[in-house]
Parts: structure tokens; sequence; C-alpha cells
């Protein structure tokens, strides 16, 4: 039997992961390189980063301690829809695999997210969670200043 929160809230997660690819679905290569101007990075760069953050989640669950170090070495990953959604459908796969396989009691087992800020899993998830909205919104942003419409699901989750 799978664990409470696999079973209760997974499906918020798994639901993200897929407006994900739909806002994907809709972008072009050429559209990763769109930067709204000043000091604001790319579209893909905005893309390759919430990648680093899943990954950061992913190993913040397996290891029970938060690292912010890592960075896809990928030079093509910022440029490249097709690498992006191959990317983010392994580590799709990879977390709901680490989640499904707790159980109750693992989720109550603490991440030390650093400076002494401990929380249990099942928070250090729905903070992964609010972490993807937030991506959801800074996208909403780029997409506005291409002149392009939100994707249905964005707009019913984001607005």
């Amino acid at each position: 039997m799978a664990n409470r929160y696999y079973q209760e809230k997974w499906s918020w997660i798994a639901g993200t992961h897929a407006m994900r690819f739909q806002l994907l679905d809709t972008l072009s290569d050429a559209d990763l390189r769109f930067s709204p101007g000043g000091k604001n990075s790319t579209l893909g760069a905005l893309c390759r980063e919430l990648g680093d953050v899943q990954y950061s989640y992913i190993q913040s669950i397996k290891e029970f301690h938060q690292h912010w170090d890592f960075h896809n070495p990928d030079p093509v990953m910022e440029t490249s829809v097709a690498r992006l959604k191959k990317w983010y459908d392994a580590m799709n796969g990879e977390m709901e695999a680490t989640v499904a396989a707790f159980t109750d009691l693992d989720l109550a087992k603490t991440v030390d997210r650093g400076d002494g800020f401990v929380i249990p899993v099942e928070i250090q998830l729905d903070i992964y969670l609010q972490a993807l909205l937030i991506f959801f919104g800074k996208a909403a942003v780029f997409l506005r200043a291409m002149g392009r419409d939100l994707p249905g699901q964005m707009v019913e989750w984001i607005g």
C-alpha cells in the first residue's frame, strides 16, 4: 500500500509536472532564447534552473540534506526543448519512485535545509510544489512579454 502522501498529495505534484510539459509543448528552441531584457536571463535559463531545483529536491529526500550547488552542465539544456523534456521526464520518474517507496514513517524523517532549518520530508515535498508554482509565475511573465497566451492548464492554475 502506498504511503499517505503519495495517496493524498502526489497528484498535485504530478499535475504540476504535467503542466510543465504542456508549457514546453507550446515552446520552440528559439523561444528558449527569449529574454525580456535588463538583468533577466533567458526563458531557457529559467527552465534549466527549475531542473536544477528539482534535482536538489530529489537529492534532499534521498539524502535528508538539501544542497543547492548542482547546476546542469549540459550547455544545450537552455536552448533545447527536447533536452529539457527528456531531463524533466527522467527526474519526474526518479522523484515519483522515491516518494512512492516511502513509508508513512519515512515522511516524518527530517531534511536539513541548512542553517538549522530542519523539516519533515512531507513538508519538503510541499515546498517543492511551491517552487514549481513560483516557476510558473515567472514563466507567465516571460510568455506575456513574448505576447503569447498562457497554455490552458496555466490559465486555470496560475491565472
